[in-house]
């Protein structure tokens, strides 16, 4: 028991000294202490080895079985995983390019930045000069405006109208033309001014500097620049789409001024395996090794339990002892049918007086009782041994069938690792190149994105499934042997419980020596009135057995008979009264329709008159024996 040391001495101490009282102050005591040892070779001391027995087969085949078991569930979830991350793996090798790519697109994130920057700066001159309002005065442009809306609409009202790029441009040129042709004018004017006024101060004479000066009125030769404007208008130095050409390398400006960003997801999508369930190897395994640590652990509980009941094994044996005793003592039926030496002196006693005695005792007589002295087990006795090494079967039966389960385990799992290897190997191997040419901004553009394409790999990935392999344990000849020798001892012990149940006698009747007189004698007087009343008490049993042997036999039966001889001592008939097999000395009633056999002891014990075909009333009419008040035999 799973106590402190001190409390077992304590306990010890206590059982010794009440022992010792017990002992030396109660003959009844003393006689149960010695039936202790009788009483362990019975059905509590096999009890107590059965415990022993079972506790050897949990620690041999069945932990054995339960380690091989368990090195099974873990091999398939090893094997799943290494199925999973041999997947991964390759998953990860096919697309290690892929994500190089993009891993050097993120790197190059702040060069394309600057590249773009720089593409934007460049195109920043142009929109000015596109944008600029410089080289004309707004008057003109409205003058210049809504003459054309003028010619468009044909004197329909002012309406200032969406223009387009090109149709913009077209107009801020016109502008520009106009106003350079006016400025030309005005200079020309201004410049005819100057010439007059100095003309007038360089000329003193009156009438005729008027005179000299009178070309440098001519202001209107200016409006000879006016031409220009014409064809100015007529032909624009312009392209045709070059408005659109703006518009679309405007947008791709403004998309390069955005941020450059790149992001990776990769989703995982589980599907349901079962029922909608979506339920992962590793939850299974967990889920299996969980209950087979919680059924563990409920065997345990059961063995512990087991083991606190086999130390109180000792209560019930006490309790037995105690037991017997006292129904020694107050039965007198109780276990009374023993052949002892005060029965022999009581029907040698007889036997010289001249009376009638028992001994020896008849074939069927013989059934019923036990001789001590004898060293073989006795029909009453058989009958019980019989019956416990039938409740000792179902052990033996487990036993067989856990070493069997075990050894076929083993085996297959010994098979399976020897020719389950595997060995894993996979290659991935790619070389790409992509060249751009050039100097311009859009050549580097390109080979900034484009160019990280560039990649090639070669790698190799080998794996095994050794780790995954299952260790099976072969149990050895020793741990064998430990889990059969407590079941070999629990046979053994229904084998000597008989010799062990004779003892028993012997100690209870050496402690009441009187009681033991009486039991004899009672038994003597009882053998007596059977004897005298033989016939009458066998005869129901007699009539059932001549009916069997009258019944036909099965033809198979006969033909064995008659054709086998080896079989002739199974097939031949017994004799009706002890069950004898039939000899040629056996007496065969010779009445039709009866046929009843007896051995010679038999026929004589039945005063030679067949109890078959003998009417009821002309038997001996000797008292009767009730059948519920025979002794038998105490378990």
């Amino acid at each position: 028991m799973n106590i402190y040391e001190e409390q077992k001495m304590v306990a010890l101490y206590g059982l010794a000294g009440m022992g010792a009282i017990g002992w030396g102050t109660s003959p009844h005591i003393r006689c149960a202490s010695l039936l202790l040892i009788p009483k362990m070779l019975g059905k509590e001391g096999r009890l107590l080895v059965l415990g022993y027995a079972l506790a050897a087969i949990y620690a041999g085949p069945a932990a054995n079985l339960r380690h091989n078991l368990n090195e099974v569930i873990a091999s398939l979830g090893c094997t799943v995983e290494l199925q999973i991350n041999n997947t991964r793996a390759a998953w990860r090798v096919s697309t290690a390019p892929l994500r190089a790519v993009f891993k050097d697109l993120l790197g190059s994130k702040e060069s394309l930045k600057a590249e773009t920057q720089n593409i934007s700066s460049a195109f920043e001159d142009l929109d000015a000069q596109v944008k600029s309002e410089t080289g004309y005065s707004p008057e003109d442009a409205k003058g210049l405006e809504d003459t054309d809306q003028g010619k468009e609409t044909r004197g329909a009202p002012h309406i200032r109208l969406h223009l387009s790029t090109q149709k913009l441009y077209e107009l801020k040129t016109k502008l520009r033309c106009s106003h350079v042709v006016n400025q030309g004018i005005l200079s020309c004017r201004r410049w005819f001014q100057r010439k007059h006024e100095q003309c007038m101060e360089s000329i003193w004479v009156p009438l005729l500097k008027h005179l000299l000066c009178l070309p440098m009125k001519f202001k209107f030769f200016c409006s000879i620049a006016k031409v220009m404007e014409i064809w100015c208008r007529n032909r624009i130095p312009l392209e045709g789409n070059f408005g659109q050409t703006y518009d679309s390398l405007n947008q791709s400006i403004r998309s390069l001024d955005k941020e450059f960003s790149a992001k990776i997801d990769i989703k995982e999508e589980k599907r349901a395996g079962l029922l909608g369930l979506n339920t992962s190897w590793e939850h299974v395994s967990t889920e299996v090794r969980d209950y087979v640590e919680r059924q563990e652990a409920r065997l345990e509980w059961a063995l512990e339990l087991l083991r606190v009941l086999l130390s109180c094994t000792f209560l019930m044996v006490l309790r037995a002892s105690f037991s017997y005793m006292d129904s020694y003592n107050q039965d007198i039926r109780f276990d009374n049918i023993y052949i002892s030496t005060y029965f022999c002196q009581i029907d040698e006693r007889r036997k010289k007086l001249g009376k009638r005695t028992l001994l020896p005792l008849r074939k069927a007589e013989e059934t019923a009782v036990i001789f001590p002295c004898k060293p073989t087990i006795q029909a009453s006795e058989m009958r019980n041994a019989v019956t416990e090494l039938l409740e000792t079967l179902p052990v033996l039966l487990l036993l067989v069938v856990l070493c069997f389960l075990d050894w076929v385990l083993y085996s297959v799992f010994n098979t399976i690792r020897q020719h389950s290897f595997l060995q894993y190997s996979f290659r991935s191997s790619h070389k790409l190149e992509v060249k751009v040419e050039g100097d311009s901004m859009l050549a580097r553009l390109l080979r900034k994105t484009i160019g990280a394409l560039n990649t090639s790999s070669d790698i190799g990935v080998e794996t095994n499934n050794m780790p995954c392999l299952p260790q099976p344990v072969c149990l050895d000849a020793r741990a064998y042997w430990r889990a059969t020798l407590p079941i070999v001892l629990l046979i053994c012990l229904c084998l000597a419980q008989a010799f062990g149940y004779r003892l028993r006698r012997v100690i209870v009747a050496f402690y009441f020596p009187k009681r033991e007189k009486k039991r004899a004698l009672f038994f003597y007087n009882e053998l007596l009135r059977k004897r005298a009343a033989f016939t009458q008490l066998r005869r129901a049993a007699i009539l059932r057995r001549a009916r069997e042997q009258r019944a036909p036999r099965h033809h198979v039966v006969d033909i064995l008979h008659h054709r086998c001889p080896l079989l002739h001592r199974w097939l031949r008939r017994r004799c009706v009264v002890c069950q004898a097999p039939e000899t040629p000395e056996s007496y065969v009633c010779p009445t039709p329709d009866c046929e009843a056999v007896y051995c010679q002891s038999c026929w004589d014990d039945m005063r030679q008159r067949c109890p078959v075909c003998t009417p009821r009333e002309e038997l001996s009419s000797s008292a009767f024996s009730d059948s519920n008040d025979d002794t038998t035999y105490a378990e």
